[in-house]
């Protein structure tokens, strides 16, 4: 079981930050703070793939070229970690994870999303769809640190970054929800940073 604790403190909000965009209990950085379970995995571009499998017709799997050879899209969002640091109008390049859900059958209503390290966050299958989620491989002009999770990460800019997994690898698909890593730690099974669903609870 992965340590939980509670206790994250908040710092005064910038009066020259727009509030709309600042979640509750948020604060904005500048910088880009990096939060690990464990080691860093850095995984070579010529061992990586990706897999959607689980409940769905056929599984199917990329390698680093073949994602790279599938539709870009860059993307500026604002991000929120659960331990209250805010980072706004990032720049991101990636696949649109609708792009890579084109073409799969299913009647699966969740994800769980696997990753290197042994990772996993589970979500709603429509928090990925319809413009919410992408595979992203570069991070403001330039590719992603593995610190950060590259060589690629999941984006899901709505949601807490923690469902964002660094290192991904591959998505379930299934029936069932199936509560991840940190979701069995004590975090919340949804993480919205709006209604600050930080944990179990809230």
């Amino acid at each position: 079981m992965p340590p939980f604790t509670r206790g994250f403190h908040g710092r005064p909000r910038r009066p020259d930050v727009d509030p709309a965009r600042v979640p509750p209990g948020q604060y904005v950085v500048e910088d880009f703070p990096v939060l690990s379970a464990g080691p860093t995995p850095r995984t070579p571009i010529d061992q990586w793939s990706f897999t959607i499998q689980g409940a769905v017709d056929a599984a199917q799997t990329w390698t680093w070229e073949e994602l790279n050879a599938l539709p870009q899209e860059t993307f500026t969002v604002d991000i929120h970690c659960v331990t209250k640091w805010t980072k706004l109008g990032t720049a991101w390049t990636g696949v649109s994870v609708d792009t890579l859900l084109e073409g799969v059958g299913t009647e699966a209503e969740y994800v769980s999303v696997h990753a290197d390290g042994g990772y996993t966050t589970n979500l709603p299958l429509e928090d990925l769809s319809d413009g919410k989620a992408w595979i992203a491989h570069t991070f403001d002009g330039e590719p992603l640190e593995p610190a950060h999770g590259g060589p690629a990460r999941l984006v899901v800019p709505h949601l807490y970054f923690w469902k964002s997994a660094k290192w991904v690898r591959g998505l379930t698909l299934t029936v069932d929800d199936e509560p991840g890593f940190w979701e069995l730690a004590g975090y919340n099974n949804y993480g919205d940073p709006w209604r600050e669903q930080r944990y179990w609870g809230d």
